[in-house]
């Protein structure tokens, strides 16, 4: 009977040290569902500021109609940085045949 008794206290303490271990495990996940729920709170309040200003910057809020809009303006960037190289270029070969004009006259 004395045996039975100290079994069960043991049982018993280790049922308590479970129980109470289950419990720190659960304000853990409760505390992590809370900073959850406020970061998806924080994300969707920045994601909606972002579709505003996408939306009175370039007029849509779409990602795939910006995705375009930004292909779009990259095309365009590559076109006049080409035409600025080509007038840079332009400039320097004008530039040289002067200096070979006067460099001949001398």
């Amino acid at each position: 009977m004395n045996n039975h008794n100290g079994t069960g206290t043991t049982q018993d303490s280790q049922l308590e040290q479970e129980l109470n271990g289950l419990r720190r495990q659960y304000e853990q996940l409760r505390d992590q569902k809370v900073r959850t729920e406020q970061d998806i709170a924080n994300l969707s309040s920045q994601l909606e500021g972002l579709k505003a200003q996408a939306k009175a910057e370039y007029g849509t809020d779409n990602p795939e109609e910006l995705q375009a809009l930004l292909n779009q303006k990259r095309q365009e960037n590559e076109r006049v940085v080409s035409e600025y190289r080509e007038h840079v270029q332009k400039i320097q070969s004008d530039l040289a045949a002067v200096e070979n004009a006067v460099d001949g006259d001398r």
